[in-house]
């Protein structure tokens, strides 16, 4: 079966307790809440999720935790990526054994001088040689300083095991270009909430975005505008999500996501340091940013497609997180 990836997948955050361990009973309360919001599935540390903090067994754990918990008509997707070719095809096979149904593979990093376009398609035609389950290119050079080129991108769609791929990038131009090289079976999605409006009009399928964790229902009311063909409407949302999405990614990072998380009434918990939560000044602004993005859907949110949380009912987060 076709693995879903029109519409919104979230890559969720991995909760900690106070003392950094996994908490799997806040990751299981979690994604019983994301399930009924209309999403389309989910990705488990990605970058979001702290995947560059977790040991091998609580990758694993992770993985295993989430997929009990995840309906099977919802996608579910692991992220994955070490340094080497060899170690990234291993931790692939082991995603895949935990119960992961594609993985978002991320570029590797570390040499990076050494990592070319060219070096990019042969590690990844090695990677989606050996995986048994589907691959999705990973794009993200604000984290990596390394960027999956739109002509590296048509090449790679080529492999019948690379089904698409996810940009965390700003950069439309790039994305559109991408848009145009690649099949139309090939699944491109935005990883930037700042500009999810516009790629999607580039002809982004859906988006994995951080933002979405925490206003589920605006990001899927801009994806139905646009497929409705409004876009005047999914504009006017957009400008409501971009402050946010921003504050929850590059301004605050997943510490600030986990605050907006808590106010949401979600489970956000600690961070593993050296990674930090926001102060109460960066709180505040958060707190308005949220309250701003669920009144733009105020009004026609339900049950399948927000949180329907006001201003007035945001949650206070935990002081001990």
């Amino acid at each position: 079966m076709p693995i879903k990836l029109d519409g919104i997948l979230l890559p969720v955050t991995t909760p900690f307790l106070k003392n950094e361990d996994v908490d799997t009973e806040g990751l299981n309360t979690n994604l019983a809440r994301w399930n009924d919001t209309g999403i389309i599935g989910y990705v488990v540390l990605g970058s979001t999720g702290e995947r560059a903090n977790l040991d091998e067994p609580e990758y694993l754990q992770v993985i295993e935790t989430a997929r009990h918990a995840v309906p099977e008509e919802l996608t579910f997707i692991a992220g994955a990526g070490q340094q080497s070719t060899r170690g990234t095809i291993k931790e692939i096979e082991r995603a895949a054994k935990a119960g992961a149904e594609a993985v978002l593979v991320i570029t590797p990093s570390f040499y990076k001088s050494a990592i070319t376009q060219d070096a990019l398609v042969r590690h990844y035609q090695a990677v989606a040689d050996a995986a048994r389950v589907p691959v999705i290119l990973y794009s993200m050079p604000d984290l990596t300083g390394i960027k999956i080129e739109p002509e590296t991108a048509a090449r790679l769609s080529e492999h019948q095991n690379i089904i698409g791929m996810k940009d965390s990038s700003a950069d439309i131009a790039k994305f559109a270009e991408t848009v145009r090289l690649v099949p139309d079976d090939f699944a491109l999605m935005i990883g930037n909430g700042t500009v999810f409006c516009e790629a999607l009009q580039a002809g982004a399928r859906g988006g994995i975005l951080a933002v979405g964790c925490t206003a589920p229902g605006l990001c899927i009311e801009i994806y139905r505008a646009v497929q409705a063909g409004n876009i005047d409407r999914a504009k006017t949302l957009q400008n409501k999500l971009t402050p946010l999405a921003r504050a929850v990614t590059k301004t605050y990072g997943i510490g600030g996501l986990k605050t907006a998380m808590e106010l949401a009434g979600l489970v956000g918990g600690a961070v593993r340091a050296p990674l930090q939560r926001p102060n109460e000044i960066a709180t505040a602004e958060i707190t308005q940013l949220l309250r701003q993005a669920n009144d733009a859907v105020n009004g026609d949110a339900t049950g399948e497609t927000a949180f329907a949380a006001t201003g007035a009912s945001l949650a206070q987060p935990r002081s001990d997180a």
